[in-house]
């Protein structure tokens, strides 16, 4: 029978390992940039590669560069549980977000092996393209992929800033094969449980252990563009112009307010990045494109801020004159952590005792679509400041033991069922 303190983690060793992937970054330290199929991603995953063989597991990967290393049940690969998360990192990022469920998870596969643990289900360690949308635009494609919530049409013909497709990319990395090969049907893995940092101030604040996600938000995301005319800043009087920016400016403080006042605390709404033509200072602006990320645990408030959005932008074009454009990039549902799992994670803490509360994810992980095809749950571990997609994103080597040791005791219970 497995003890919670037969488990050990080794934490230094973690540490320097995450260190190691650290150094697959095509800028300098202590920032990590990992785009996705580039010299640097590919030189990360066969890092990973290599600590998954030498922790005993089987590797597959499949034509959109979905990484699985397999300890492989008693039971036969048919029957499997699931966990995992990203490598890949946004420019300038940290070394923590996503790298701390994949090494985390081999970790916890030394941790069981140590102690003489022989699963019944299968238990794959999963490193999923691509959760980061830096190249393509669209978060986590190896999941989506996966659980089919994209098609492999809608996956292949995405296309980075260079005109190249993620089928281009993907084959000139090594990856051929069929898209259609890579979707999972539902069942085939029992549960799906990730560890993640938080990316949030909450446990730190609270001085907890481990975070037990019950929900995650999901983003509605879109693109909005006026279409004005321009002309000189010296020679168009204020009554005779049709300048998109002040419409635009106008619509992200009207989307500050809505999020604002919503009546929900997980409402969040974003604009990232905005496109001002011509972008001179002496011209008026023509067209200005903006995009928005609005997000919220509870689906019908987002869509509500989402669609007064859209009403407020015809409104604003309408009042001044000027052609209006708004493109959807996604819409994703939330999606909830199943109670089971829920119930296993804080059993698990209280067994170990480690302190734990409840909480939502407010950051979107592969963990939302795998949700698609089985149970999921996830575990969370403090994030230093709350600071993360930054060089200064920190997780002590034992808060991510911790982590681990909880994330190896779920998998043993959930493998021997």
């Amino acid at each position: 029978m497995l003890l919670p303190s037969d488990l050990q983690v080794d934490a230094t060793r973690l540490q320097c390992e995450i260190d190691e992937l650290a150094t697959c970054s095509s800028t300098p330290g202590p920032g990590v940039t990992r785009i996705l199929f580039t010299p640097t991603d590919l030189a990360g995953r066969a890092y990973v590669k290599g600590l998954m063989t030498d922790a005993g597991l089987s590797i597959h990967e499949d034509p959109a560069g979905n990484i699985v290393g397999r300890w492989n049940g008693s039971l036969g690969e048919r029957e499997r549980v699931g966990t995992g998360s990203h490598c890949d990192a946004i420019p300038h990022a940290g070394r923590y977000d996503g790298t701390v469920g994949v090494l985390g998870g081999i970790a916890a596969v030394r941790a069981l092996r140590a102690v003489g643990f022989e699963p019944k289900r299968s238990i794959d360690i999963i490193m999923f393209t691509s959760e980061e949308p830096t190249r393509f635009g669209i978060g986590c494609s190896g999941s989506r992929l996966l659980s089919g919530t994209m098609t492999p049409q809608q996956v292949a013909r995405l296309v980075d800033e260079q005109g190249i497709s993620f089928d281009q990319a993907r084959q000139s990395a090594g990856y051929a094969g069929c898209l259609e090969d890579v979707p999972l049907s539902p069942g085939e893995y029992s549960h799906f449980v990730e560890l993640h940092v938080e990316q949030g101030p909450v446990l730190e604040r609270d001085a907890v252990q481990i975070g037990v996600v019950t929900a995650i938000a999901a983003p509605a995301s879109f693109l909005v563009t006026f279409k004005g005319k321009g002309g000189h800043a010296g020679t168009v009087l204020m009554p005779d112009r049709q300048d998109a920016l002040i419409p635009a400016a106008e619509l992200i403080c009207h989307a500050e307010m809505l999020a604002r006042s919503s009546g929900s605390d997980d409402t969040v709404a974003t604009v990232g990045k905005m496109e001002v033509h011509p972008g001179a200072i002496n011209s008026i602006p023509r067209n200005v494109t903006i995009s928005f990320d609005v997000r919220d645990t509870n689906r019908a408030i987002r869509d509500r801020i989402v669609s007064e959005l859209k009403v407020t932008a015809s409104a604003l074009a309408e009042e001044r004159g000027l052609e209006l454009h708004i493109e959807e990039i996604n819409a994703d549902p939330p999606e909830a952590a199943q109670s089971e799992v829920i119930t296993i994670i804080e059993a698990v803490c209280e067994s170990q005792g480690l302190t734990h509360q409840r909480m939502v994810s407010r950051a979107y992980h592969d963990a939302l679509f795998m949700a698609r095809i089985a149970p999921m749950g996830m575990i969370f571990v403090p994030s230093r400041g709350g600071i993360s997609h930054r060089p200064d994103e920190f997780t002590s080597s034992q808060e991510m033991a911790n982590g681990v040791r909880v994330l190896a005791e779920v998998l043993a219970k959930l493998s021997s069922s």
